[in-house]
């Protein structure tokens, strides 16, 4: 389902009153996010999806790899679908995201 048109950007509100039930709803360990199909090309070595993602910390990062249900649920349907374990490949970027 491609578009040949400029890219949609969607951004999601809720209203959730209370502060504790607000913190249910966000992952403020994971600063942005994105994932996509990578363009075809001998140098890809045959990995066909992207997935970038920021974290505040290596220690969130950690807490996502082991701990985050959200996570866990994703792996339980890649596991499914992958040829084999994904490359992760991580660096520490000063000033947070990189430009």
């Amino acid at each position: 389902m491609a578009s040949k048109g400029p890219s949609i950007h969607r951004v999601t509100l809720f209203k959730v009153p209370d502060p504790a039930n607000q913190k249910k709803l966000v992952k403020p360990y994971i600063l942005h996010c994105h994932a996509g199909q990578a363009k075809e090309d001998p140098r890809s070595k045959g990995y066909t999806v992207v997935a970038y993602t920021v974290f505040a910390s290596l220690d969130d990062m950690k807490y996502y790899d082991t701990d985050c249900a959200a996570h866990a649920k994703l792996k339980k349907v890649a596991v499914e679908i992958v040829e084999e374990f994904p490359l992760v490949v991580y660096r520490e970027v000063e000033g947070g995201l990189p430009n």
